[in-house]
């Protein structure tokens, strides 16, 4: 079929993980505020949490996960009584409970403000600024979300936190993308993978990357690296499995699919891949029959 691809499934095969809708952002604010490993990547976390009420917040946080709408309220009446820096947790915590309620605009300003009660602390307003930057990009606002990342990358560099730099840098590589600004999304992608050279899902998103400018042999390199080091991660499966169709390797990319299907069966990505496998056609019959 790669002969003559039908432009229904070339259109698609062009999306990728930095299609027209950002990546969830859930999860990773998720392993900022909690420290639970992620599915797409598992990176050191970013910055050391504040220890100012712990418990306050994390029961907060536990219940923003599990009554969203029970933690704004808890979290507003909070907030009214907090003062200076203390009013960050507070506002952290309606961030996340938005965030549950895809209320991203609203978590985006929750973040924003939890970020200026820190003033002087750069480390954790890195963490609040790429919180909101992802927020940001899941509602659709790149622009906004390149702004907030902007800072919270210099924040993390203020902090001497190179790391959590090249995480943040991931980000402003989607916001980058999104905002067809491919050049710099690609050095800030340079940047992540440098700075973190075990993050996955920035090699992940450095072979989509490559793969949308047509350089299939470095895309082909990148897709390697990130499987060697998110070897169960569904979305390397997906990409894995385009570049080999674009590259003329039909049966690798099927192979790369029906993965898909074993690992996450009925999620959003294995659909995805059973209508790439659907495009492809049968599969061939065996030689000698």
């Amino acid at each position: 079929m790669t002969a003559a691809l039908a432009p229904a499934l070339l259109l698609v095969l062009q999306v990728g993980p930095f299609g027209a809708t950002p990546l969830p952002t859930t999860p990773q604010m998720d392993r900022a505020n909690a420290g639970v490993p992620q599915r797409r990547a598992d990176p050191a976390p970013l910055v050391a949490r504040r220890t100012r009420q712990p418990s306050e917040l994390q029961r907060c946080l536990t219940t923003a996960r599990s009554d969203p709408a029970a933690a704004i309220s808890l979290a507003s009446a909070w907030r009214v009584s907090a003062q200076g820096a203390e009013a960050a947790e507070p506002g952290e915590c309606l961030g996340v409970a938005f965030s549950q309620q895809s209320r991203w605009a609203e978590a985006e300003q929750s973040f924003l403000a939890a970020r200026s009660a820190l003033e002087g602390e750069p480390a954790a307003q890195a963490r609040l600024g790429a919180m909101a930057g992802n927020a940001a990009l899941a509602g659709g606002a790149a622009q906004r979300a390149l702004a907030a990342l902007d800072a919270a990358h210099a924040q993390a560099l203020t902090a001497r936190d190179a790391r959590t730099a090249g995480d943040i840098a991931v980000d402003r590589a989607r916001a980058l993308v999104a905002l067809d600004r491919p050049g710099e999304a690609a050095m800030a992608l340079d940047e992540a993978r440098s700075a973190s050279p075990d993050n996955g899902l920035a090699w992940l998103l450095s072979a989509t990357l490559a793969r949308r400018q047509q350089q299939l042999e470095l895309a082909q390199q990148r897709i390697e690296v990130a499987a060697r080091l998110i070897p169960l991660d569904p979305e390397v499966g997906l990409e894995a499995g385009v570049i080999a169709v674009l590259g003329g390797h039909d049966e690798a990319a099927r192979r790369s699919w029906k993965s898909v299907l074993a690992a996450a069966p009925g999620s959003e990505t294995a659909k995805t891949a059973e209508s790439y496998l659907d495009q492809l056609g049968p599969e061939p019959e065996p030689a000698g029959r």
